[in-house]
């Protein structure tokens, strides 16, 4: 808080440093609910807009519930890198067009908040090949749609005698405006037959207007290796982007893993 202090006295010249880790409430484990938690802060402090409108919700997963990100905190390597059965950040679109776009994950040890291009290319790592079991898939949800819909009761952290694999949040459950207890598994859900093919206005109006948003896949650019990132519609009342994920070529058993 003393940072946060500090920027507000200064020149009114500079922008003021983004809001550091603590100021957000975060629990291990609980990936989803720190966002839920992170996009609703970002909303009331002035960080995004008042209503999510510039944030996008993002989960990380794929059929077999195994992907490899770098640079995590929970990782006890060096290269931080950890195998999650499913991640979730936060995307938020710069106005600005000369600003870069921002993640915001509360579990990276990489500069926080992260620009887009950076955070793709050291924790996502796009041209690094991997087993085609570790390909990643990425369901884009726009905040506000979000925010409205998602429950969580937390039954996914119990084991089966009913006890908790990692301790709970100290707050009361989340439960979406129409009365759902729980649709996680809804957003971590992800199978190759529903992932986007390509990237159209239709895929736009889908991360506009569909609870679980759309899935997509990294894909191969030979030439840079990495990701080319929000996708802009300007014939809709409001501009909306998502991510276009580029950069990493399905490998077979030919290629490396990575040995955690």
């Amino acid at each position: 808080m003393a940072t946060l202090d500090l920027e507000a006295t200064s020149s009114s010249s500079s922008p003021a440093a983004p809001p550091g880790v603590s100021h957000f409430h975060h629990t291990p484990c609980y990936c989803e609910e720190n966002v839920y938690l992170l996009c609703k802060k970002l909303s009331e402090d002035g960080i995004a807009k008042s209503d999510g409108s510039d944030l996008y919700v993002v989960f990380v997963s794929n059929e077999k519930k195994q992907i490899p990100l770098w640079h995590q905190k929970a990782s006890p390597r060096a290269d931080g890198v950890i195998l999650w059965d499913y991640h979730v950040i936060c995307v938020q679109k710069r106005k600005d067009s000369n600003l870069p776009h921002l993640v915001w994950d509360l579990d990276s040890s990489l500069p926080f908040p992260s620009p887009l291009a950076t955070y793709v290319a050291e924790t996502i790592r796009p041209s690094f090949q991997v087993f085609s079991e570790f390909q990643r898939f990425f369901r884009i949800v726009h905040a506000p749609i979000f925010l409205r819909s998602f429950a969580s009761d937390r039954r996914h952290m119990k084991d089966s005698a009913g006890n908790w694999i990692s301790p709970p949040p100290s707050y009361e459950v989340i439960v979406a405006e129409d009365g759902t207890a729980h649709n996680l598994n809804e957003y971590m859900e992800m199978s190759s037959a529903n992932v986007v093919k390509s990237v159209g206005l239709d895929t736009i109006d889908a991360v506009l207007t569909q609870k679980l948003g759309v899935l997509l896949r990294v894909t191969a650019l030979p030439s840079r290796g990495m990701q080319r990132i929000m996708l802009q519609h300007e014939n809709m009342a409001k501009t909306a982007y998502t991510l276009s994920y580029i950069g990493e070529e399905e490998v077979t058993d030919s290629g490396p893993i990575i040995s955690i």
